[in-house]
């Protein structure tokens, strides 16, 4: 086939891409990324994180900005319903219930469609990416907006609100699919001396990453 007949195959494809209803979809199990996290009094934390939908395991460590801001390393294990706060600095380590189930990475079944944008420009191949908005209800009387990419269904923002917790915006960049490195979901040696804290009320994944957030203001 030559060029005029790929390029020709190719628009129709994409055409036909185009004509179809945005569905909700489901990330890709295995991924690794960065990530900042932003909650509405202005607290904001950046870093990266490592993902498993299979193992329903999530890692979040934080990067220093400032001289004198300590990082943050967060694993939450839903397996376990634990999660751990882990300061290298000081060898420390802090272990808490967590309440939520694991729920992967996706458009939920019952989103609805916002809309669809190209993030970028659409003139040209590569220089924009298709990418959908969906919004809905949380439990607690919350809402949320989510943005997901059209192609491959990899997040990029996840915006939050609920009365417990307040606003709270995630965004991912820099995915690479896979899992480079195992130990990434295994606490350090130190975390095995760690008491579970004893709270009012288990925690969930919007309470740990507020947490990381609120710490690295702190130690700014």
């Amino acid at each position: 086939m030559n060029a005029l007949g790929v390029l020709s195959c190719l628009s129709l494809l994409l055409a036909a891409v185009a004509g179809q209803d945005p569905k909700p979809c489901v990330a890709p199990p295995l991924m690794n990324g960065g990530l900042t996290v932003m909650t509405a009094d202005s607290f904001m934390t950046t870093g990266t994180v490592s993902y498993d939908a299979i193992g329903k395991r999530v890692r979040v460590r934080t990067i220093g900005l400032t001289a004198n801001q300590t990082g943050v390393d967060q694993l939450v294990l839903f397996n376990k319903k634990v999660y751990y706060e882990i300061d290298w600095n000081k060898f420390t380590c802090k272990k808490r219930f967590l309440s939520d189930d694991f729920i992967p990475m996706q458009v939920p079944s019952d989103a609805k469609l916002m809309g669809q944008v190209f993030m970028g420009s659409s003139s040209s191949w590569g220089m924009g990416v298709l990418v959908n908005t969906w919004y809905g209800n949380l439990p607690g009387n919350g809402t949320y907006t989510t943005v997901f990419s059209e192609i491959g269904c990899i997040p990029m923002t996840f915006t939050s609100y609920t009365p417990a917790t307040g606003w709270i915006t995630v965004s991912t960049f820099n995915w690479v699919l896979g899992n480079s490195n195992p130990m990434d979901f295994h606490p350090p040696f130190f975390c095995a001396k760690a008491a579970l804290e004893e709270t009012e009320t288990p925690h969930n994944m919007f309470d740990a990453l507020k947490s990381l957030a609120l710490r690295n203001k702190m130690e700014e």
